[in-house]
C-alpha cells in the first residue's frame, strides 16, 4: 500500500525552473565566471540540462529577477553575468525586515556599533573629492547655511555617513551601515507637533559634530573620529526619541525608491564631475565631430571634386572638335580647284 507524502516533504520539492536555475548558479560557480562573462546560449544550456526551452528561459528569468545575470534578445542573445546591484539586495532585505518589529531603538542601537567603528576604517582612505563631498553635505544639512526644508536637512544629514561609508574598504561592514541609513533616509518621521526650533537645533547641532570629525579626518586621526562618532550616534539617538520620530507603517519595498536621492547629491556629484568627467568629455566630444565629418562633408566634397574633374575633361574634348574640322576642311577645296585648273589648261 502506497503511503501518501508528507505536505511538508512536497512543500520542499522545487520546481524544476527552479532546479535548473542552481544549476546554472554552480555553473557559473565552477567555472569561476565574472561580470560581463556570457552563459551557454540557451539551446546548449537544454540540451546539457534535458529540459524544454521554456523551463530553461523560466529559469534565466529567475537569476535576471535575483539580479545574478541580465538576459539579452535576438539570434546573439542569453544570459550575461553581472555583479549583483546593491538596491536589488538592500530590497530584499527591506521584504524580510517588513515582517519583523523594528523600532528605533533597535535602529540606533546597531547604529552605535557600527557606524564608530565605519568611520575609522574609512580615515585611512578618504580622498580630497571625499572631503569636498563631506564639507558640501555639511552646507546642505546646516540651517544656518541651507535654504533646503528641514525634511531634505535631515535626510542630508544621512548623505553624509554615506560618503563616509563608501569610503570604508569592508564591504559587510559598508552594505550594513548603508542599510541601516536607507531605513532611516526612507522610514523614520517626526510627529507634526516637533516645533521647528527644535528641528533647527538638531540640525545646528549635527553640522557641528559632523565638521569636528571631517577635521580629525583630515588629520588622520581615526581614533579621534571614532569617539566623536560614538557621541555623534548617542546624540543623534536622543534627540531622535525627543523630537518624537517614529518608523512609518510599511517598510519601503519599491527599489526604484532605493538610494535614488542620496548618491546623486552626496558621492557622485563631486567625485565623478571633478575625477571622471573632466577627462572623458573632451574625449567624447571630438567624436560625434569625427563621426559627423566623414558622412556630411566628405561625400558632398567627393561629388564636388567629380564634377569639377568631369567638366574640365569635358571642356578640351568640346573646343578641340571644333577647331580640327577649320583645319582639315580647307584642304579638299584646293585639291578639287587644282585638279579644275589641269583639265582647263588641257
Amino acid at each position: 500500500m502506497d503511503t501518501p507524502k508528507s505536505p511538508s516533504l512536497a512543500i520542499r520539492q522545487l520546481k524544476r525552473p527552479d532546479l535548473v536555475a542552481q544549476e546554472i548558479k554552480r555553473l557559473i560557480t565552477e567555472k569561476n565566471l565574472s561580470p560581463g562573462d556570457r552563459l551557454p546560449r540557451e539551446s546548449e544550456l537544454q540540451a546539457q540540462f534535458q529540459v524544454s526551452k521554456g523551463t530553461i528561459r523560466e529559469a534565466l528569468k529567475s537569476l535576471e529577477v535575483q539580479g545574478l545575470i541580465t538576459i539579452s534578445t535576438g539570434p546573439s542573445g542569453g544570459g550575461t553575468v553581472v555583479e549583483v546591484p546593491l538596491d536589488r539586495t538592500l530590497q530584499f532585505m527591506q521584504n524580510y525586515l517588513f515582517f519583523q518589529e523594528v523600532t528605533i531603538d533597535d535602529i540606533y542601537t546597531v547604529r552605535q556599533m557600527l557606524e564608530p567603528e565605519l568611520a575609522a576604517g574609512a580615515v585611512p582612505h578618504l580622498t580630497e573629492a571625499d572631503f569636498d563631498a563631506l564639507e558640501h553635505s555639511i552646507a546642505c544639512c546646516d540651517p544656518t547655511q541651507s535654504s533646503e526644508d528641514l525634511v531634505s536637512q535631515r535626510r542630508e544629514d544621512v548623505n553624509f555617513h554615506d560618503i563616509l561609508a563608501a569610503a570604508n574598504p569592508n564591504p559587510f561592514l559598508r552594505f550594513t551601515c548603508e542599510l541601516i541609513n536607507e531605513m532611516i533616509r526612507q522610514l523614520i518621521v517626526f510627529a507634526n507637533r516637533t516645533p521647528q526650533s527644535e528641528h533647527r537645533r538638531f540640525g545646528e547641532a549635527n553640522a557641528r559634530i559632523h565638521r569636528d570629525i571631517v577635521q580629525a579626518a583630515r588629520e588622520r586621526d581615526a581614533v579621534t573620529v571614532h569617539a566623536l562618532m560614538q557621541q555623534h550616534m548617542r546624540d543623534a539617538a536622543s534627540s531622535v526619541k525627543r523630537m518624537k520620530g517614529r518608523i512609518q507603517g510599511r517598510l519601503i519595498l519599491d527599489a526604484d525608491s532605493l538610494r535614488s536621492p542620496r548618491p546623486q547629491r552626496a558621492v557622485q556629484p563631486v567625485e565623478k564631475p571633478a575625477m571622471a568627467v573632466p577627462r572623458t568629455a573632451p574625449k567624447k566630444a571630438p567624436k560625434p565631430a569625427a563621426k559627423a565629418a566623414p558622412t556630411t562633408t566628405a561625400r558632398p566634397a567627393a561629388k564636388t571634386a567629380a564634377k569639377a574633374v568631369a567638366k574640365t575633361n569635358a571642356k578640351p574634348t568640346a573646343k578641340a572638335a571644333p577647331k580640327a574640322p577649320p583645319k582639315a576642311l580647307p584642304k579638299p577645296p584646293s585639291v578639287r580647284a587644282a585638279a579644275a585648273r589641269k583639265r582647263a589648261a588641257s
